[in-house]
């Protein structure tokens, strides 16, 4: 459709005789529609969005899939960091970490921290479990049938995993955990997914064999809502902390006195120290949940870095800071509960976002299946580890304001 049909549909938008949700289909090319709603928005607001027009995007691609009523698209810098040395199950060697933020400091950060692990003989990894959940609330008439439930559904395992299994190749139900209060009862879904993160396939896999409990359960049980926030996603909840959801990581590291004292600037008790008193102590006086400096800082800009669910960067980023000091050296490890991340689905099909994973070497389905996933959630782990252990010790040495007078604020600031 030419640019006089262009002109036509935008003079309609600003007459409210057509909706912005609706140009894909009236003008049939989505990167067409794409331009009407932002010359339709500069015209109406008086401005002018000359770098959100700057994409390389094809909204053809993307437009129903990972995005609606598109206008352009917000750019990011992306920094790198490393190299850092993984000694991992599946993440086997040095890696180069990239990281989308705005945050000045934070890749310097992370870079310093990936010096002094890597000097010290790498950091270790291991994937203790794995497990993508969606908890559905049921209303039943009272306890008895509450218990019914639970026992009709653990007895009928098998045929409800073959009915949530007929709707994915990859996912693969494990277990369901059942929780009661009063009338309501939550059955706790959990899958393995491959190398998606998996929410939208055990959404959908879930979906059906709740189909399946309404239909055969000899009781009255009624499905109130697919998501019961027993899953629990996009919240800081208990439940991730003590049973996991997506990944759950530990990574740990030695890292030696002297590396410490040249690259770090500091001591290995006065890390400890900061950790103790500030992570611990000052945590559980704050009564929060996590027990770290700054976990979501590191995983939030790999996730936007490589196209994860940005808003799960809220569970994922729950964890504890681990110190001892050996022998003169430092023991320091992170364990994520809850890491949810993929190497396919979602954004990371976008082609900045694939170029990221490629940095890292899991672009796409791993060989087998799950391996890339695996491969990178040790990575982001390896990650928060060197991001963390840089920080504290810069707590420790009284560093953080001067890296940010010189690192993260403007001149004029």
């Amino acid at each position: 459709m030419g640019s006089e049909n262009l002109e036509e549909v935008i003079s309609k938008l600003m007459r409210g005789e057509v909706s912005l949700s609706k140009l894909d289909e009236v003008l049939g090319n989505k990167n067409l529609a794409v331009v009407a709603r932002r010359v339709f928005l500069e015209r109406k607001l008086g401005i002018k969005l000359s770098a959100i027009a700057s994409t390389i995007l094809d909204f053809e691609q993307i437009v129903g899939r990972n995005i609606e009523n598109p206008i352009g698209a917000v750019q990011v810098p992306i920094g790198i960091a490393g190299p850092l040395l993984i000694h991992g199950e599946y993440a086997r060697g040095e890696y180069y970490i990239p990281l989308a933020t705005t945050e000045g400091a934070l890749v310097a950060s992370i870079n310093r921290g990936c010096k002094a692990v890597t000097l010290s003989g790498g950091v270790r990894t291991r994937i203790i479990r794995d497990g993508m959940t969606r908890a559905p609330v049921f209303r039943v008439r009272n306890i008895d049938e509450a218990l019914e439930l639970v026992k009709w559904v653990n007895e009928h395992f098998e045929e409800i995993k073959k009915v949530a299994e007929s709707t994915t190749r990859h996912g693969k139900l494990v277990r369901i955990e059942p929780y009661i209060m009063g009338n309501n009862v939550w059955l706790r879904f959990e899958y393995t997914t491959g190398d998606a993160m998996g929410m939208n396939m055990v959404t959908i896999a879930t979906d059906k064999a709740c189909e399946y409990i309404e239909k055969n359960f000899p009781g009255e049980a009624y499905l109130v809502s697919l998501s019961g926030n027993m899953c629990t996603d996009k919240k800081p909840a208990y439940i991730n902390m003590l049973l996991g959801r997506g990944k759950t990581v530990v990574a740990e590291a030695v890292i030696k006195r002297d590396v410490a004292l040249k690259v770090l600037k500091t001591l290995p008790e006065y890390i400890h120290e900061v950790n103790l008193r500030k992570n611990w102590a000052g945590s559980v006086r704050a009564g929060s949940l996590s027990i770290n400096a700054h976990f979501a800082n590191i995983i939030a800009a790999i996730f936007i870095a490589t196209g994860q669910d940005i808003a799960q960067v809220v569970e994922s980023s729950m964890g504890f800071v681990w110190t001892e000091v050996r022998d003169g050296d430092l023991y320091f490890s992170v364990t994520l509960t809850s890491l949810e991340v993929g190497t396919v689905g979602g954004g990371t099909r976008l082609p900045t976002q694939q170029e990221a994973l490629k940095i890292l070497g899991v672009a796409g389905p791993g060989d087998p299946p799950g391996t890339n996933a695996k491969k990178f959630a040790e990575i982001v782990t390896a990650a928060v580890l060197a991001g963390e252990l840089n920080l504290l010790a810069a707590l420790s040495a009284r560093e953080l304001a001067r890296a940010h007078e010189r690192l993260g604020r403007g001149r004029s600031g």
